[in-house]
């Protein structure tokens, strides 16, 4: 029996499959399709999970293969200068397509020992008191003490277990892919420029040589919004739109995708999760999608491996839904505005004209950004500090460096200026480092394995309390 099961692999599921292998937790990654996909749905990294890679100690090879940005305000892709001062390291967008980060992150689960298996699809779940069944189109039935769906936004798993989906339909449809173009790269160019003044579902990256990465609306919402457009398809949207089709052929992928916004009423039934877009789908306004998924996984991993290793305080792996679920919610809240700041009628262009405007003001834009990236995120710890609850940005420490390495193998971990604290009966969950940040107004702070602040104090039994409320029961003597 596997201790946890992963359907679905991509970037949630092998996030998710690494930050379990850091805590031993023996782990199964199943993928129905046989090869990795081709297809570019996601463009790059937000702040936030920049963060987490860096807190992993795998940035650098991801810097290896992106470009950074500069990051700006983009909310419904009204550009601005960034706000001065947000609370990150990392003030970019890591610029990196996802056939990249898919095979970064799924080389990292392998090193870490998770086991993967391509081709397997799942088709059927079951569980029990002591753990799932999970039956394959093609194999033996596997048996693993907790499941978790990250299959998607069409997901078996939480269609198996009844979870209701609800949410709004598709109003629009957008058609994606890569396609040759036989256009003057000038003409291209013009028509774009042209085309994107009304039409902000609108246009055509170069890639290589000839190749282009195009979008465009299409004429409606289709039937099967899983089945790929055709050639003809996206040609005639072309020269309804643009007035030219480029002269697109040799295509190396199509796809589309609508502006549902569903969200899922419960991420956990029992010994089954959902993770990513298994619960929760939304407009890709803003590029959220990805980076949300890989943040559930990080919240999600080390609360499932204290369950499984039994020192789970009481109500731990349920936070997981408790926290995740309302940053989900605002997602798509925010998603959803933005498509409609991004509709060609002449009412939502006057809110969009309004809305620029606002963001001229620092305090909106800043909102704003630290919506789209996440830097806004606060979890309710039951805390007036303003940092708890809020993750911790990289910090230089005045004698060890900088935080983020402290954080590597994914323990829970102490920053004492005094020393004059001690974890030690909770030594084998949680580290305890005496040394200060010049940047960082505190006397002691308590991360949890995903960098969120769970306390801030200079009391011994204050910590204590809180040491036992995230970290379970203190060993014995």
């Amino acid at each position: 029996m596997f201790d946890v099961i992963i359907a679905g692999g991509g970037p949630t599921g092998m996030m998710l499959a690494s930050e379990l292998r850091l805590q031993g937790v023996h782990v199964l990654v199943l993928e129905k399709d046989t090869a990795p996909g081709s297809f570019v749905r996601a463009l790059g990294l937000h702040v936030r999970s920049i963060e987490l890679l860096d807190q992993r100690g795998e940035l650098e090879r991801f810097l290896a293969h992106g470009r950074r940005h500069p990051l700006s305000g983009f909310f419904a892709g009204i550009a601005k200068p960034a706000p001065a001062d947000l609370d990150t390291a990392h003030g970019y967008v890591l610029g990196l397509r996802q056939p990249v980060i898919d095979r970064l992150l799924a080389a990292r689960a392998a090193e870490l020992g998770a086991e993967i298996r391509r081709g397997a699809e799942v088709v059927a779940v079951a569980q029990d008191d002591d753990g799932v069944t999970v039956a394959l189109a093609d194999g033996a039935p596997l048996r693993a003490r907790f499941l978790v769906g990250c299959d998607g936004g069409r997901s078996t798993v939480r269609k198996q277990l009844g979870v209701p989906f609800p949410g709004a339909p598709a109003q629009a449809e957008t058609l994606l892919g890569e396609l040759a173009a036989t256009a003057d790269p000038a003409v291209i160019a013009a028509v774009v420029a042209e085309v994107r003044q009304t039409e902000l579902r609108f246009g055509a990256m170069a890639l290589d040589s000839d190749l282009y990465r195009i979008i465009v609306p299409a004429a409606a919402v289709s039937p099967d919004g899983a089945a790929p457009p055709t050639l003809d398809e996206f040609r005639a949207q072309l020269l309804a739109v643009a007035g030219t089709d480029f002269g697109v052929h040799s295509p190396q992928w199509l796809s589309r995708f609508g502006d549902a916004t569903r969200l899922a009423e419960s991420y956990r039934v029992g010994r089954v999760l959902l993770a990513g877009d298994a619960a929760h789908v939304h407009p890709p306004a803003g590029g959220q999608g990805l980076n949300l998924g890989i943040q559930d996984a990080v919240n999600l991993g080390w609360k499932l491996a204290a369950e499984l290793k039994g020192w789970a305080p009481t109500g731990l792996l349920d936070s997981y839904h408790h926290e995740r679920h309302p940053v989900a919610a605002e997602v798509l809240n925010n998603t959803r505005a933005q498509m409609e700041l991004m509709s060609t009628a002449a009412g939502p262009q006057a809110v969009r004209r309004l809305v620029s405007e606002l963001m001229e003001f620092e305090e909106v834009n800043r909102y704003l950004i630290e919506k789209i990236t996440a830097i806004d995120i606060r979890y309710d710890l039951g805390s007036d500090h303003d940092l708890v609850g809020r993750r911790l940005r990289d910090l230089p420490l005045r004698h060890g460096g900088r935080l983020y390495p402290l954080l590597h193998d994914g323990r829970g971990l102490l920053l004492d200026r005094s020393g004059g604290l001690s974890v030690a009966r909770w030594a084998d969950r949680v580290d305890h480092v005496v040394d200060e940040s010049p940047e960082l107004d505190a006397p002691a702070v308590l991360l949890r394995p995903d960098g969120h602040v769970a306390w801030v104090g200079a009391e011994q039994q204050d910590l204590d309390d809180r040491l036992a409320a995230w970290f379970g029961e203190p060993c014995r003597d």
